[in-house]
C-alpha cells in the first residue's frame, strides 16, 4: 500500500525565507558540486561568487554553475558578498574553518560545512568566534533536514508512533573512502566524518543523552584509515534504546549491504532506508516504510527528494529565515551543534577508555 506524507497529516518541507538571499560559496570540492550548488539551484538561492585555495578549482566550479564571480583574495570575496547582504556558505576541511570565520564581516549568516572542527577545543573556538562576532551561524547537520527525516520526526511529535522507545542506524556497506584522501591524515575518522550525521539525527528525535557507551575501530583491509567501524549506544535512560552500528568495510558485493534508520513507538513505526549510502557512490533507492495501530499493516510513503541534494536545503533555508526573522528556532544553528559535537566527543573518550574488564575467576 502507497501512500503520501498529506495522508497521514505531515509535510516534508524544509524552512524557507519570504525573499532568498543570495550566496557566497567559499570552497568548489565535491561537497560543493555534488550538493551545495543543486541544492541552492533548486532551492533558489542565487550564488553570486566563488572562493577556493586552489583558483583554478573556484573558477572551473564556477564556469560549471554559471557562478558570475571568482575572487582569489578572501577579504575582497567578503567584502563583496556584504555589500549585497549575502550568506557564507563555508565548505572547508574542518581545520580550515576557524581561519575564514576571522574573516567574515561582523553579524553575518554564514553556514558552515559539518563537522564542527576537528575536536572539541576547535568546535569551542568556532562557537565562541560565532558568538564574539554575532554572527548568525549554523552548522550543515543536514540529514535531520533530509525530507524522510522530517516525515519521521513529525509522526513522532504528533504521537502518531505513540512513546517513542527504540531508534536505531545500521550502516553495513563498502565505502570507497578514496574519495576524500583527506581523510587518510585524520586522527579521528568514521565518527566524526560519517556517524555524527547518525548522532545528529538521534538527537533530534530523542534530545541530548545523559551519556554514551561507544567504541570505534578499524578494519584489517583499510588499515591506512583510523577507524571505519563503530559502534554507539546513546544513554536514554533504561526504556529508551538507542544504537548506530556502522560497518564500511563489508567488501562482498552490494548485495547484503544495508543502511536504515528506525523508529519505533507503542503505537507504530517507522523503518528508512537511506539509498546514497548503498552501493556509493552509485547509489540505491530511498524506501520509507511505516505502520500504526490501524490494523492495516506495513505500508510505503512516497517521498520527494533525498539526503543529496535536497537535505542541503534546510540548513540553508532555516538560517535565511532566522536573518529574516531572529525570533525563528533555527535548529541547525552552532549552539545545537555544539551539542552533537560534546556527544562526539564523550563517544571518543569512552572508545579510548576501554571496556569493563571480564572477570572470569571461578
Amino acid at each position: 500500500m502507497h501512500t503520501h506524507p498529506a495522508d497521514v497529516g505531515v509535510s516534508t518541507l524544509p524552512p524557507m525565507p519570504e525573499k532568498p538571499r543570495p550566496v557566497v560559496s567559499i570552497g568548489g570540492g565535491g561537497i560543493v558540486n555534488d550538493a551545495h550548488l543543486p541544492a541552492w539551484k533548486k532551492a533558489g538561492f542565487p550564488v553570486l561568487a566563488m572562493y577556493d585555495v586552489n583558483a583554478d578549482k573556484a573558477r572551473s566550479t564556477a564556469e560549471a554553475w554559471g557562478i558570475p564571480s571568482v575572487y582569489e583574495d578572501l577579504d575582497d570575496l567578503m567584502k563583496a558578498g556584504e555589500k549585497e547582504g549575502a550568506v557564507f556558505d563555508i565548505a572547508v576541511p574542518a581545520s580550515e574553518i576557524m581561519g575564514i570565520l576571522t574573516h567574515l564581516p561582523e553579524g553575518a549568516g554564514v553556514l558552515i560545512q559539518k563537522p564542527m572542527g576537528e575536536s572539541i577545543e576547535e568546535a569551542r573556538e568556532i562557537l565562541t568566534t560565532c558568538r564574539e562576532r554575532k554572527l548568525v551561524a549554523g552548522i550543515n547537520f543536514q540529514l535531520r533536514q533530509a525530507p524522510f527525516m522530517v516525515a519521521a520526526k513529525q509522526m513522532a511529535e504528533q504521537g502518531l508512533l505513540g512513546e517513542v522507545h527504540d531508534v536505531e542506524m545500521r550502516v553495513v556497506c563498502q565505502t570507497p573512502w578514496n574519495l576524500w584522501s583527506f581523510l587518510f591524515e585524520k586522527e579521528r575518522m568514521e565518527i566524526n566524518y560519517h556517524s555524527i550525521h547518525y548522532i545528529d539525527a538521534v538527537r533530534n528525535i530523542l534530545g541530548d543523552p545523559s551519556g554514551v557507551w561507544c567504541k570505534t575501530m578499524k578494519h584489517p583491509k583499510m588499515m591506512e584509515l583510523a577507524q571505519t567501524r563503530s559502534s554507539i549506544i546513546m544513554d536514554y535512560g533504561d526504556v529508551v534504546r538507542a544504537n548506530i552500528s556502522t560497518n564500511h568495510g563489508h567488501d562482498y558485493a552490494p548485495d547484503q549491504q544495508e543502511c536504515f534508520f528506525k523508529i519505533e513507538g507503542t503505537k507504530g513505526a517507522v523503518k528508512i532506508q537511506i539509498g546514497v549510502i548503498l552501493n556509493y557512490p552509485k547509489g540505491s533507492v530511498d524506501q520509507f516504510l511505516y505502520v500504526l495501530d490501524d490494523g492495516k499493516g506495513w505500508r510505503t510513503m512516497e517521498i520527494e527528494g533525498s539526503w543529496f541534494p535536497e537535505a542541503f536545503m534546510g540548513p540553508m533555508g532555516g538560517l535565511q529565515k532566522k536573518l529574516e526573522d531572529p525570533s525563528f528556532n533555527y535548529t541547525n544553528s552552532v549552539e545545537d551543534a555544539w551539542k552533537t559535537m560534546c556527544v562526539v566527543e564523550a563517544c571518543y573518550e569512552s572508545s579510548a577508555s576501554g571496556a569493563t574488564p571480564v572477570d572470569y575467576t571461578a
